[in-house]
């Protein structure tokens, strides 16, 4: 298998909670703005031991906002009907094979670089992992936050149910999981927050793509799920935090939240 880790962002214009999401404009401290896309690429770009970064998109308006601030673009098929099957045809377009390809979404602008490091590191020290993903413990407050959006009827986040070799059991939109009571400031949570980025071998990607979508997959609206309900292991890495705060773009009342981190943490 080639050691080449490839990065591919996909995104894409149509959204039903959010439709045009990827064009959201960001303001970091100092009254900087940029789009989401943008802000994510550069996310993924900081990130070590990564031989490229691609847009991966099958909207004009996205590829010449990407092409417009450096971003290496491949245009996809509109018949993607996610992500992962996403990276699965960009895949294909690549001249040179890559053994690992890196999905950080285009919605995850706040995404450490040590969370896609660990997870290529993850994927080289063993061969037989071949899909790994992150998972982050949620702090008490990061959990009254998740908790706070599902009781308002919103998405704050995905959560990870894994076993004891850190292999997924589930994902889901839900808390999980379920907790009767609050947790103080200075406690362990059992919640882990699931981070939206994926490392897959490329016969993994090419399974996804040959697999009917999956009932729980059509439900939750998870796209990993289609690994689990096909008997193929997630492994799940879990990353450290750091310091910085963790938050993904799922909603509009998010960008008031993400430019609050950004503000706080000195990001531009």
């Amino acid at each position: 298998m080639s050691d080449t880790a490839v990065i591919f962002i996909p995104a894409r214009y149509q959204s039903s909670r959010f439709p045009g999401k990827p064009l959201t404009r960001l303001t970091g401290v100092g009254g900087v703005t940029k789009t989401l896309i943008q802000r994510s690429w550069e996310a993924a770009m900081a990130a070590q031991g990564v031989d490229a970064v691609y847009v991966v998109t099958d909207d004009s308006r996205i590829q010449a906002e990407a092409e417009g601030f450096g971003a290496r673009v491949l245009m996809t098929s509109s018949q993607c009907r996610n992500g992962t099957e996403r990276c699965a045809e960009a895949l294909e377009m690549l001249k040179e094979p890559a053994g690992i390809v890196v999905n950080l979404q285009g919605d995850a602008p706040l995404t450490p670089p040590w969370y896609v490091e660990n997870l290529i590191a993850a994927m080289r020290a063993d061969p037989s992992v071949t899909v790994a993903t992150p998972v982050l413990r949620s702090s008490p407050d990061h959990l009254r936050q998740l908790r706070k959006d599902r009781h308002a009827g919103r998405v704050g986040g995905t959560t990870a149910v894994c076993d004891t070799a850190m292999r997924a059991l589930y994902f889901s939109k839900e808390v999980l999981p379920f907790i009767a009571r609050d947790y103080g400031d200075e406690e362990e949570t059992p919640v882990f927050h699931h981070v939206g980025v994926y490392a897959y071998t490329p016969d993994a990607l090419a399974r996804y793509r040959a697999l009917p979508q999956g009932m729980l997959e059509q439900i939750e609206g998870l796209e990993q799920l289609r690994f689990l309900e096909n008997d193929i292991a997630v492994h799940c890495v879990p990353v450290k935090a750091r310091g910085r705060e963790f938050w993904e773009l799922n909603n509009p009342t998010d960008i008031a939240l993400i430019e609050a981190i950004m503000k706080r943490e000195r990001l531009e």
